[in-house]
Protein backbone atom coordinates (compact mmCIF):
# COMPACT_ATOMS: atom_id res chain seq x y z
CA UNK A 1 0.00 0.00 0.00
CA UNK A 2 1.14 3.65 -0.63
CA UNK A 3 2.57 5.32 1.93
CA UNK A 4 0.17 8.08 1.52
CA UNK A 5 -2.72 6.25 2.10
CA UNK A 6 -0.69 4.11 5.11
CA UNK A 7 -0.83 7.20 7.06
CA UNK A 8 -3.17 9.18 5.43
CA UNK A 9 -1.01 11.86 4.01
CA UNK A 10 -1.80 13.27 0.83
CA UNK A 11 0.96 15.45 -0.10
CA UNK A 12 4.45 15.54 0.70
CA UNK A 13 7.18 18.71 0.83
CA UNK A 14 8.98 16.72 -1.75
CA UNK A 15 10.21 13.31 -2.87
CA UNK A 16 12.69 13.19 -0.15
CA UNK A 17 10.57 13.99 2.71
CA UNK A 18 8.12 11.66 1.50
CA UNK A 19 11.23 9.22 1.44
CA UNK A 20 12.57 9.77 4.87
CA UNK A 21 8.99 9.46 6.06
CA UNK A 22 8.92 6.02 4.11
CA UNK A 23 12.37 4.51 5.24
CA UNK A 24 10.81 5.24 9.09
CA UNK A 25 7.64 4.28 8.32
CA UNK A 26 8.71 0.55 6.80
CA UNK A 27 11.49 0.32 9.53
CA UNK A 28 9.08 0.17 11.70
CA UNK A 29 6.83 -2.24 9.98
CA UNK A 30 9.69 -4.23 9.71
CA UNK A 31 10.23 -4.26 13.93
CA UNK A 32 6.73 -4.83 14.55
CA UNK A 33 6.73 -7.86 11.98
CA UNK A 34 9.95 -9.34 13.54
CA UNK A 35 8.59 -8.50 17.44
CA UNK A 36 5.93 -10.64 16.37
CA UNK A 37 7.98 -12.92 14.92
CA UNK A 38 9.74 -13.56 18.04
CA UNK A 39 7.06 -12.95 20.89
CA UNK A 40 6.37 -16.75 21.15
CA UNK A 41 10.41 -17.85 21.39
CA UNK A 42 10.90 -14.81 24.41
CA UNK A 43 13.43 -12.83 23.42
CA UNK A 44 13.61 -9.30 21.45
CA UNK A 45 14.86 -7.65 18.27
CA UNK A 46 17.36 -7.08 20.01
CA UNK A 47 18.32 -10.32 21.63
CA UNK A 48 18.18 -12.12 18.68
CA UNK A 49 20.97 -10.05 17.13
CA UNK A 50 23.28 -10.54 19.74
CA UNK A 51 22.55 -14.18 18.80
CA UNK A 52 23.01 -13.96 15.23
CA UNK A 53 26.02 -12.18 16.27
CA UNK A 54 27.82 -14.58 18.49
CA UNK A 55 26.43 -17.74 15.71
CA UNK A 56 28.71 -15.85 13.73
CA UNK A 57 31.56 -15.89 16.22
CA UNK A 58 31.20 -19.45 16.85
CA UNK A 59 32.64 -21.34 18.42
CA UNK A 60 35.23 -18.36 19.61
CA UNK A 61 33.69 -16.08 22.17
CA UNK A 62 33.24 -12.47 21.91
CA UNK A 63 33.93 -9.52 23.95
CA UNK A 64 30.64 -7.18 25.03
CA UNK A 65 32.61 -4.35 23.14
CA UNK A 66 32.39 -6.37 20.00
CA UNK A 67 28.94 -7.00 20.47
CA UNK A 68 28.14 -3.25 20.67
CA UNK A 69 30.40 -2.98 17.73
CA UNK A 70 28.15 -4.98 15.40
CA UNK A 71 24.93 -4.71 16.64
CA UNK A 72 22.31 -3.24 14.54
CA UNK A 73 20.47 -1.23 17.04
CA UNK A 74 23.47 1.30 18.33
CA UNK A 75 21.23 2.38 21.31
CA UNK A 76 20.85 -1.25 23.35
CA UNK A 77 22.95 -1.80 26.48
CA UNK A 78 24.14 -5.00 25.26
CA UNK A 79 25.43 -5.74 28.81
CA UNK A 80 21.85 -5.98 29.88
CA UNK A 81 21.10 -8.19 26.37
CA UNK A 82 23.99 -10.52 27.22
CA UNK A 83 22.39 -10.84 30.93
CA UNK A 84 19.21 -11.43 30.19
CA UNK A 85 20.28 -14.28 27.49
CA UNK A 86 22.47 -15.27 30.49
CA UNK A 87 19.53 -15.93 32.78
CA UNK A 88 17.25 -17.96 29.58
CA UNK A 89 20.54 -20.22 29.28
CA UNK A 90 21.37 -19.06 25.57
CA UNK A 91 24.35 -17.44 26.11
CA UNK A 92 27.21 -18.31 28.51
CA UNK A 93 29.48 -15.16 30.60
CA UNK A 94 33.22 -15.23 31.52
CA UNK A 95 35.98 -12.63 32.74
CA UNK A 96 38.52 -12.46 30.20
CA UNK A 97 41.91 -14.05 30.98
CA UNK A 98 44.02 -11.50 29.53
CA UNK A 99 41.57 -8.37 30.51
CA UNK A 100 39.42 -8.75 33.60
CA UNK A 101 37.91 -5.80 32.59
CA UNK A 102 36.53 -7.13 29.80
CA UNK A 103 33.60 -10.12 29.70
CA UNK A 104 33.63 -13.40 26.86
CA UNK A 105 30.01 -13.99 25.95
CA UNK A 106 29.57 -17.20 24.14
CA UNK A 107 26.25 -18.83 22.44
CA UNK A 108 25.33 -21.83 24.19
CA UNK A 109 23.95 -25.42 22.46
CA UNK A 110 20.42 -24.07 23.43
CA UNK A 111 21.40 -20.71 22.16
CA UNK A 112 21.99 -22.48 18.52
CA UNK A 113 19.16 -24.60 18.58
CA UNK A 114 16.91 -21.31 19.19
CA UNK A 115 18.53 -20.27 16.08
CA UNK A 116 18.32 -23.04 14.23
CA UNK A 117 14.56 -23.28 14.75
CA UNK A 118 14.56 -19.02 14.17
CA UNK A 119 15.87 -19.40 10.75
CA UNK A 120 13.35 -20.66 8.25
CA UNK A 121 10.90 -18.22 10.21
CA UNK A 122 13.30 -15.38 9.38
CA UNK A 123 12.92 -16.30 6.10
CA UNK A 124 9.24 -16.31 5.80
CA UNK A 125 9.71 -12.52 6.89
CA UNK A 126 12.43 -11.54 3.84
CA UNK A 127 9.86 -13.44 1.78
CA UNK A 128 8.13 -10.29 2.39
CA UNK A 129 10.23 -8.78 -0.44
CA UNK A 130 9.93 -11.57 -2.81
CA UNK A 131 7.54 -8.97 -4.68
CA UNK A 132 11.21 -6.92 -5.98
CA UNK A 133 13.74 -8.52 -7.75
CA UNK A 134 17.17 -9.50 -7.34
CA UNK A 135 18.79 -6.66 -9.30
CA UNK A 136 16.61 -4.41 -7.67
CA UNK A 137 16.90 -5.36 -4.33
CA UNK A 138 20.82 -4.66 -5.23
CA UNK A 139 20.00 -1.32 -5.97
CA UNK A 140 18.33 -0.75 -2.84
CA UNK A 141 20.88 -1.81 -0.82
CA UNK A 142 23.20 0.36 -2.49
CA UNK A 143 21.32 3.46 -2.56
CA UNK A 144 20.92 2.69 1.44
CA UNK A 145 24.25 2.42 1.88
CA UNK A 146 24.93 5.53 -0.23
CA UNK A 147 22.39 7.26 1.84
CA UNK A 148 24.44 6.44 4.92
CA UNK A 149 28.01 7.46 3.75
CA UNK A 150 26.25 11.12 2.37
Amino acid sequence: MELEKEIQQPRFRSEYQKLVLNIMFTANWLQLKQIQMLKPYGISPQQYNVLRILRGQHPKAATVSLLTERMLDKSSNASRLVEKLRVKKLVEREECPEDRRAVNVAITDSGLALLKTLDPIVEELEKSFLATDEAQVRQFNTLLDNMRDA
